[in-house]
């Protein structure tokens, strides 16, 4: 569904990334580890097309993407739930949900009652505005939106940041229900490793912008891999 080829990134005159190589496949939860600053959210990024790769090959669904742009992208079906969430907090439940509609066509613009299974508490609280939401609903409530968008490609940044147990438990049930329909790839970057290698079926770890350990999880060594992201 997603391959990254030998990816280069530039922010000025400062090199961010290096020739970086990652691949999603559908039904599958990838998951990209690193200490902070090491370039993980500069490679999202560049493949939502928030900021442009200085080389390299993004392909998307057999296509070459690096020349769209992210709105093109999110209607191509790559959707993003950004590091710090990003909601709308004068916005209703409902209304943020409703943002979702701007990457699909008008018949298909609805909100599935799956959406609602997945995450109950937000179908008690449709009218309530974004921000009086608690962190772990509005966490709950922008990985929700990005499903109205009936994605073909989820890309999750840090979904846990500053979030209660109980819901990460529940984000868990959901990236791990979502992998299992076989329906969508999914790339997830994220700091807590446990989290993170419970979901995991491929790993890719950055340092200093370039890639130091990849592949399928069954493969690699959980203590080495833990090492490399905590060193």
């Amino acid at each position: 569904m997603l391959e990254v080829k030998n990816m280069n990134l530039h922010y000025g005159a400062s090199q961010a990334l290096y020739n970086v190589n990652l691949k999603c496949e559908i039904g599958k939860v990838t998951c990209l580890l690193g200490r902070n600053g090491v370039g993980k959210s500069s490679t999202l990024r560049s493949i939502t097309g928030q900021h442009p790769a200085s080389s390299g090959e993004i392909i998307y669904d057999n296509k070459l993407i690096n020349q769209m742009s992210s709105e093109i992208r999110a209607k191509n079906g790559i959707a993003s739930v950004p590091q710090g969430r990003e909601i709308f907090s004068q916005l209703t439940v409902h209304e943020n949900l409703m943002t979702g509609f701007s990457a699909l066509p008008r018949k298909q613009r609805k909100i599935d009652s799956e959406i609602y299974d997945l995450f109950p508490v937000l179908k008690d609280m449709l009218h309530r505005r974004g921000g009086d939401l608690s962190g772990g609903q509005q966490q709950q409530l922008a990985i929700a939106r990005a499903l109205v968008m009936k994605p073909k490609l989820l890309v999750l940044d840090e979904p846990t940041e500053g979030i209660q147990p109980s819901i990460i438990k529940d984000i868990q049930f959901v990236i791990g229900y979502l992998r299992d329909q076989g329906e969508m790839s999914i790339l997830l970057v994220e700091q807590f490793f446990e989290f993170a290698w419970d979901l995991a079926d491929d790993l890719t770890v950055l340092d200093r912008g370039q890639v130091v350990l990849s592949g399928a999880k069954a493969t690699l060594d959980k203590e080495k891999v833990r090492q490399a992201v905590m060193v």
